[in-house]
């Protein structure tokens, strides 16, 4: 082999130990520290997929049920020419769909059972156009839902706590009241259940109730639509194309977007992520750090081999470069074996986690409790890559002392009791 001397030297000192106690030990460390960075490396990439999952598996039952963008009647009163509006606002190349919505917090009570909700008029031709909810029951529940017949689609779960089914009558006491020579009397609508959705996500279908948009507009007194809601080609691109719409459709309105709609939620799952790599890069840090306690041993076992290199003309540089390498190919080792049994765990982890559970008679994510029933995950490249390079960096900066070391020996110091 042509390659430099340094590199075949400190490649065979990473290979050697089978022979002496002395460095089958050196060599017994050296194996552990590998292993150290393997695990640290496979566990932050599994736990980091995992959460990835988690996050994608919420997002998307989230937007299955609000749009991508939503503008708002900036007065509150309603947008009479709301078609004009969602026109202006197609003309930004990322909207594929536009529906108009009344929304507004209400009380809706059958019995002595009330609960609090957010009352969404909408208009389920349209409705289809902007979200997966719409589109699935557009021919079947949505259909129900006529101006004028007073219908009402509730939340799984709402409809569950409350006690209804198809067919039932329930009331919503709308927020400001009508004024009567008696006082003020709260504004009262019976309406008759026509069905219910399920969309996964607990706070809608706990807590949201679909009508015609006609009737929210009778029952909350406004002019028309308090509202559009709009459907993007990329639903990451939300924030910037909400920016843009916010500058071309003028003061008149508000527009916000999904990620802003839920900030308090994504923020959290920001957070615990940053927490998880930082906690689970110090077990790297730790296995990295153990090559310092390998390489120092193997200097001090080494020393009359650095001494007769030294005289036969190595530099200390190139005595110091031994040692790197034999440091850096423990952690390139350690590193490159860990991303594959953490990417091999994370994309089987839907395989892997029921068999688990079928050996040890649990359920890590029992339906009752937790919506989704599998282990999601999501193994990402802007993960991954930053994983890569600081384990890299660390397992390299733990050569630096001990290689140091080994380029100050002395010869005649080395060889003297030799």
């Amino acid at each position: 082999m042509n390659w430099p001397y340094e590199l075949q030297i400190g490649w065979r000192y990473t290979r050697a130990g089978r022979a002496g106690r002395r460095n089958r030990f050196i060599s017994f460390i050296s194996g552990v520290s590998m292993l150290g960075i393997a695990l640290g490396v496979a566990a932050l990439i599994i736990v980091l997929s995992v959460m990835n999952g988690f996050q994608k598996e919420v997002r998307d039952r989230m937007l299955s049920v609000i749009a991508h963008v939503e503008i708002y009647d900036a007065q509150g009163t309603g947008l009479p020419d709301w078609q004009a509006l969602a026109a202006k606002a197609r003309d930004n190349p990322q909207v594929i769909g536009a529906a108009p919505f009344v929304a507004a917090q209400a009380l809706i009570a059958r019995g002595d059972e009330m609960r609090g909700a957010i009352v969404r008029g909408i208009s389920p031709a349209d409705e289809a156009t902007v979200t997966d909810i719409g589109r699935q029951l557009r021919d079947t529940t949505l259909a129900r839902l006529k101006p004028g017949e007073w219908g009402i689609v509730l939340g799984g779960e709402l409809a569950r706590n409350m006690g209804v089914r198809e067919g039932d009558k329930v009331t919503i006491v709308a927020p400001g009241g009508q004024v009567t020579p008696a006082g003020v009397v709260p504004r009262l609508k019976q309406l008759t259940v026509v069905g219910s959705f399920n969309a996964g996500h607990y706070e809608y279908d706990s807590g949201l109730a679909l009508i015609h948009v006609e009737d929210a507009q009778r029952l909350f007194r406004v002019d028309g639509p308090t509202g559009v809601q709009l459907r993007l080609k990329d639903v990451h691109a939300a924030r910037e194309v909400a920016d843009q719409l916010a500058g071309t459709l003028g003061p008149g309105v508000n527009v916000r977007d999904w990620t802003r709609t839920n900030r308090n939620w994504f923020e959290a799952v920001q957070i615990e992520k940053r927490l998880m790599f930082i906690i689970l890069t110090l077990i790297i840090a730790v296995a990295a750090f153990n090559l310092v306690s390998t390489l120092v041993m193997t200097v001090t076992d080494k020393q009359a081999d650095i001494a007769i290199l030294r005289t036969l003309g190595a530099s200390p540089r190139s005595i110091m470069g031994i040692f790197m390498v034999q440091g850096a190919a423990a952690g390139i080792i350690g590193t490159l074996a860990g991303v594959a049994l953490g990417l091999l765990v994370a994309f089987n982890i839907d395989v892997i986690v029921p068999a688990i559970e079928r050996l040890l008679h649990v359920s890590f994510l029992p339906g009752s409790v937790y919506l989704i029933s599998r282990m999601p995950s999501d193994p990402q490249s802007q993960d991954i890559v930053p994983i890569v390079v600081i384990s890299l960096l660390l397992a390299f900066v733990a050569t630096l002392y001990p290689s140091w070391r080994a380029s100050r020996v002395q010869p005649a110091e080395a060889l003297r009791y030799e």
